[in-house]
């Protein structure tokens, strides 16, 4: 089924940053963070570190150009029944997270913008 709003899209920035991290650690992975550890944030591991099962929902398998394999990205099920009217805008700021996310050594974190969808 083709959605013509996808439900998680990527800044340049954040395109530019994985494309940095998937250089240095192969295929990556996004879980969007609950409330642990960093808040509400977008944790980046590499593809398969972080466990999922059918407590989470796929929500996207996102093309970065340059990478071969596509970064996809998960949320709890239970997160997504109540964000599930949202479009996810992945970005990236300045400042060290505090949680267990690839990008903690560079300097910045991705961080989740969201914009309501109609339905």
């Amino acid at each position: 089924m083709y959605e013509e709003t996808p439900r998680v899209e990527l800044t340049p920035a954040a395109a530019d940053l994985l494309r940095r991290l998937r250089a240095t650690h192969g295929p990556l992975m996004f879980h969007q963070s609950g409330g642990c550890c960093d808040g509400s944030a977008p944790m980046c591991y590499p593809e398969g570190e972080f466990r999922t099962g059918d407590a989470d929902v796929l929500l996207a398998e996102l093309q970065v150009e340059g990478v071969a394999e596509p970064v996809t990205f998960w949320m709890s099920r239970s997160q997504y029944e109540v964000w599930s009217h949202t479009r996810l805008i992945v970005d990236v700021v300045e400042g060290r997270g505090s949680g267990f996310s690839l990008e903690a050594p560079e300097g910045v974190r991705f961080l989740t913008r969201s914009r309501v969808v109609g339905a």
